[in-house]
Parts: structure tokens; sequence; C-alpha cells
């Protein structure tokens, strides 16, 4: 429920110390969006989004003091449709960002754990597409300060389960100097979580399920010490793009060493249901 709530989400995150962009709590009027622009507390671009938002909807990018007020109200439309919520607030946008995210299980006795980094940067209107485990090149410490901060947020709410933390990250990741700040938190297993299966070997969904029925990271033999990267993994998501057809031509899955396919069992003529998530499936190597 904390983490359901964008903006409840960024005010833990500051408590905690972990760094949060610039941005403001619920915003009821569009010209209240406006004032925050035009005094200064928020910088453009800026990028206005739902508070109960996910999946890539409910956000939209200003960049001129003139977008704010369509910007404002197709964004509360799209979260009371989508969402049921017409909740929205305000950031600033950081561009040429990288998007990486930590992996964390907390069995909520004050026990967590990070299953390290994914690189999610590659992406299709704000969808992602192609999952790294873990991030190529990044240097050792700004990866313990992703890890560190992932890891408090997470104890500082007595959290259980698994969930990803969410960064945006700008400059280079091999460099000391790279800024860093929280984006968001999504308390629940994510679709590229098969990523990180197989670049640590630790099943995410049969350890949450555990977890669930009680049992604690200890009894799992889950710490921090025991948890390490034996390989690089990557992650492609197959969709069905907008215009491309309602049918599967063709439609075969790949088999060998190293290569994991993770779908829904469909097959050559099927037609999915078009009011769903066009993702056919997941190829991970």
């Amino acid at each position: 429920r904390l983490f359901g709530d964008k903006i409840q989400a960024r005010a833990l995150a500051s408590q905690s110390g972990v760094p949060v962009v610039r941005g403001s709590s619920n915003l009821t009027s569009s010209d209240e969006c406006m004032g925050l622009l035009k005094n200064g507390d928020v910088n453009l671009p800026a990028i206005v989004k739902a508070a109960y938002g996910g999946g890539g909807r409910g956000m939209r990018i200003v960049r001129e003091l003139s977008q704010v007020p369509s910007s404002f109200d197709s964004c509360q439309r799209e979260a009371l449709t989508a969402f049921g919520r017409d909740e929205v607030f305000l950031e600033e946008f950081w561009e040429n960002t990288k998007h990486l995210e930590v992996q964390i299980i907390a069995d909520g006795q004050g026990n967590v754990v990070h299953l390290y980094e994914r690189d999610c940067t590659v992406q299709h209107r704000h969808q992602k597409v192609i999952e790294l485990a873990p991030a190529r090149n990044i240097h050792p410490q700004l990866r313990e300060r992703l890890l560190d901060c992932a890891v408090t947020l997470a104890m500082n709410c007595n959290y259980k389960g698994a969930g990803t933390v969410e960064f945006l990250v700008r400059g280079d990741l091999d460099s000391t100097d790279a800024d860093f700040v929280f984006m968001e938190v999504n308390p629940r297993v994510q679709v590229e979580h098969t990523v990180t299966e197989e670049a640590t070997g630790i099943d995410i969904v049969q350890t949450q399920l555990l977890i669930a029925g009680g049992r604690s990271l200890e009894d799992l033999g889950l710490t921090q010490d025991s948890i390490h990267l034996r390989q690089h993994s990557l992650q492609a998501r197959i969709t069905m793009m907008p215009g491309k057809g309602e049918i599967l031509d063709l439609y075969e899955e790949p088999a060998g060493d190293g290569v994991r396919c993770d779908t829904a069992g469909w097959y050559t003529n099927f037609k999915p249901n078009q009011m769903y998530d066009p993702l056919v499936g997941k190829l991970i190597c």
C-alpha cells in the first residue's frame, strides 16, 4: 500500500537519506502545477506523473509552460481511467539517463538482501524492452551506493517479499561521479525478475512464496554473503507492436543451452486478447 503511492514512496526515500529528484506532493490543478514551475520549485523539463501509475502509463513530459494545462489534464484523465485514481504530482525530468533497478527480498522480520542490479535502460514508450543483469561496466562504488540505498529503504519500512527499487542514473556507469535519484519501488515480482534469477541462480518466485508462508531469510539460507553473481544474463521482451496485425502468423520457441523462454503458451495462429498487454514472451540468455 505504501509503495503503491509514488508520493509516499518519495517521502520515505527522502527520510531514509536516499537521493530524490526535486518534485511535489499531490497536485489538484494545472494552476498549482504552473505555480511550482514559475516559482522555480521544480525546473523544466518536468514530468507529470500519476501517483498510482505504472507500466509506462500516466506520464506527460513538460518542456514549456504552455504545455502545462493540456499535459496535466490528459495525465489526470489517463490516471483515472487506467488506475481508478486521478492523483498526480510533478518531478523534474532527467534526460539522457540510465534506468537501473535493484532486486530485493525481505522477510518482514528486519532482514533484507539484494540480488544486485539490472539495467533496464532500453525502452519503448516507457515500457522496458531489454534488461541486463548485472549492469555492464558499473563502477563498484556506484553499485555499492545503489545497493545500500535499496536495502536501507526496505529496512526502514519493514518490507516483506520480493520487490524492486528503481533509480535513474546520470553520467557514465563506470564513473564514481555518476549521480542517481530514486524513482519508485515496485512491491511485487516484476516481469524482468527472470534475468536476475539467471544471473544469481535464485528462484525469486519460490522464495517469495516461502516467505509468505512464514519462512525467514535465515531459514532459507539466504544471507547477503551467500548471494553471488554467477553469470551475465540478458532478457528480451517479445511483444506484438501496434498496427502490425492481431494474429501470430508463426510462433516457434527457441531452445538450447543457456536459453530460457517464458511464455503464456501461445502458438501459431493464436489471436491475443487486445484488452491485455501485448507481451508474447520473454527470451532470456
